[in-house]
């Protein structure tokens, strides 16, 4: 099992950046995808990035391509998300998430993750 622990939220206005991390309990956090979901109020969480075991295989939903990037540090078991360009749509609780899959290179569908962070708010002024 794994705890994830997620930091780097805040208040920042359409055009500025910000970059999250999330650090994960325990050993084994290389044998965890990872990735990152975003839940605007009154909406169901959104899968925008993820990342493979592997560390060079990603996935980002349309919307933030180009704009977020994940990357993870295995010696500091932590993934991050950096936001840059942010626009008010990006605002939301940002959850990260780890998967217990097979594949080494491989990032795992939005329904296929096991452990869940708290959260951290992003708001994004207009």
């Amino acid at each position: 099992q794994v705890q994830l622990v997620e930091s780097g939220g805040g208040l920042v206005q359409a055009g500025g950046s910000l970059r999250l991390s999330c650090t994960a309990s325990g050993r084994a956090f290389t044998t965890y995808a990872l990735g990152w979901f975003r839940q605007a109020p009154g909406k169901e969480r959104e899968f925008e990035a993820g990342i493979s075991r592997s560390g060079d295989i990603t996935y980002y939903q349309d919307s933030v391509k180009g704009r977020f990037t994940i990357s993870r540090d295995d010696a500091k078991n932590t993934v991050y998300l950096r936001m840059d360009n942010l626009k008010p749509e990006d605002t939301g609780v940002y959850y990260c998430a780890a998967s217990k899959v097979a594949g080494w290179g491989y990032v795992p569908g939005p329904n296929s993750y096991d452990y869940w962070g708290q959260g951290t708010q992003v708001t994004v002024s207009s």
